[in-house]
């Protein structure tokens, strides 16, 4: 098949072989994939801020949050719960909505 549209011509340079492979490897360019790991990386931060995580003892504070969850027995499903409602308020409606405007549309 030579003239089929979709493959490119057999003499056309490659331009960017390197760039097409790091891109691919990282799953987008460079700096993009960069930008989201920082973006990311200061939500996680955030969140684990404020469940007390110190990123100077790492070890100590996931201790802490063990010993914290244990103390507390069975109020600790009853955080998990309320956590995971707190969450669900935001995320499932995001979710629903996402799923309705990428629905499939019939013919």
């Amino acid at each position: 098949m030579q003239n089929d549209p979709r493959l490119p011509p057999q003499n056309a340079p490659r331009y960017g072989a390197r760039r097409d492979g790091v891109s691919r490897f990282l799953g987008g360019s460079p700096l993009g994939v960069l930008f989201r790991l920082v973006l990311l990386s200061v939500l996680v931060g955030i969140v684990l801020a404020a469940i007390g995580f110190d990123p100077w003892n790492i070890v100590a504070s996931i201790r802490r949050l063990f010993e914290w969850i244990y103390d507390l027995g069975f109020d600790a499903i009853n955080g998990l719960w309320r956590y995971f409602l707190l969450g669900a308020v935001i995320v499932v409606p995001i979710w629903l909505i996402s799923r309705m405007f990428n629905a499939p549309r019939g013919r």
